[in-house]
C-alpha cells in the first residue's frame, strides 16, 4: 500500500469510528472550494455517502472560481450540498461597523459561516467535521470559534503539502490542488501573502522544529531561513491558546479540564 492509502484509510475508519461513539450518524462539512474541505468532504463521503451534506457557504467576497470548483467536487464525487449564503448578514454587519477592516471582516465572515454550519448541523442531527491542517493550527492561521471549530477533524495532523498529496491519491480535480490557497475572506486574499512565504517552506521547517524537535540552530544550520524560523516558533507559541479548550480557573477539588476528565468515548 502507498504512503497516502494508508492514511485515507485509517482516516476513512476514524471518521466511522468517532461518529459512532456520539451516536450520531450523518456529518456536515463547509465546503469552501479549496484544497481542505474538499479532502474532508471526499473522505467524508467514503465513509457515510449520502449521509453526508456539503454546505457552500459564499459571500460577496467568494470569487466565481472558488465557486465553480466546489460545484465541480460535488458532481464528481456525487456530493450532496446545499448553499447558505452568509451575504445578507456580513452585508448587514458591514453597513453597522463601516470602519472594518480586512481582519475582523475575514473573522467576522469565518464566524457566520461556523454558526451557519452547527445551525444546519443541528437540523440534520449530524456532526460538523473540521478541516483545518496542522500548518494552520501551529501557527495559529485560523478563527477561533470560526474555521477552527468542529466536532471532529480528520486533517488536523496532516501538513499543508501533505494535504495537497493527499488530495491528489483521492482524485481531487487539479482545478482546487494548483490554485493559490485562500480563504476568499476579501478582495484578493491569499493564505501565502498573509504568512509571508509558502507552506513549502513553512512545512519544511515546522517538520524540523515540530517533529524531529530540532533546536533553532540545528534548523538554521540545514539552510532554513532565519527570519521565517523566529516567526514559525512565536507563532506556535503565541496562537497555543487556540488549539486548547478555554482554560477554568480552578475553585474546587475536581475542575473541568483540570482533572474532572473523561475519555470521549465514556459511557454510563
Amino acid at each position: 500500500m502507498s504512503k497516502y492509502s494508508q492514511i485515507a484509510e485509517y482516516l476513512e475508519l476514524f471518521l466511522e469510528d468517532e461518529v459512532k461513539k456520539t451516536g450520531l450518524t450523518k456529518v456536515v462539512v463547509g465546503l469552501s472550494g479549496g484544497l481542505d474541505s474538499a479532502v474532508v468532504a471526499v473522505l467524508a463521503h467514503h465513509v457515510f455517502g449520502d449521509d453526508l451534506l456539503c454546505v457552500k457557504m459564499p459571500s460577496h467576497y467568494s470569487s466565481q472560481s472558488s465557486l465553480d470548483d466546489a460545484d465541480e467536487l460535488c458532481r464528481d464525487f456525487s456530493l450532496h450540498s446545499q448553499t447558505a449564503s452568509i451575504e445578507p448578514m456580513l452585508r448587514a454587519y458591514e453597513s453597522l461597523n463601516p470602519d472594518l477592516d480586512n481582519l475582523r471582516k475575514g473573522n467576522f465572515s469565518s464566524r457566520m459561516r461556523m454558526a451557519t454550519l452547527f445551525d444546519i448541523s443541528a437540523r440534520e442531527n449530524a456532526l460538523v467535521l473540521g478541516t483545518s491542517n496542522k500548518s494552520e493550527l501551529m501557527l495559529g492561521y485560523g478563527t477561533l470559534y470560526g474555521d477552527l471549530a468542529s466536532a471532529i477533524n480528520p486533517i488536523g495532523d496532516l501538513y499543508k503539502s501533505e494535504v495537497f498529496e493527499l488530495a491528489e491519491y483521492l482524485g481531487v480535480s487539479q482545478s482546487i490542488i494548483t490554485k493559490p490557497p485562500s480563504a476568499d475572506l476579501w478582495d484578493g486574499q491569499s493564505d501565502e501573502d498573509d504568512l509571508g512565504y509558502t507552506y513549502k517552506q513553512l512545512d519544511a521547517a515546522m517538520k524540523l522544529y515540530v517533529e524531529d524537535r530540532l533546536s533553532e540552530d540545528e534548523i538554521i544550520k540545514r539552510g532554513v531561513d532565519a527570519k521565517m524560523l523566529q516567526m514559525i516558533i512565536k507563532r506556535i507559541f503565541r496562537n497555543h491558546f487556540k488549539r486548547k479548550m478555554p482554560v477554568i480557573a480552578k475553585l474546587t477539588s475536581r475542575t473541568i479540564n483540570h482533572d474532572f476528565n473523561y475519555p470521549r468515548d465514556i459511557t454510563l
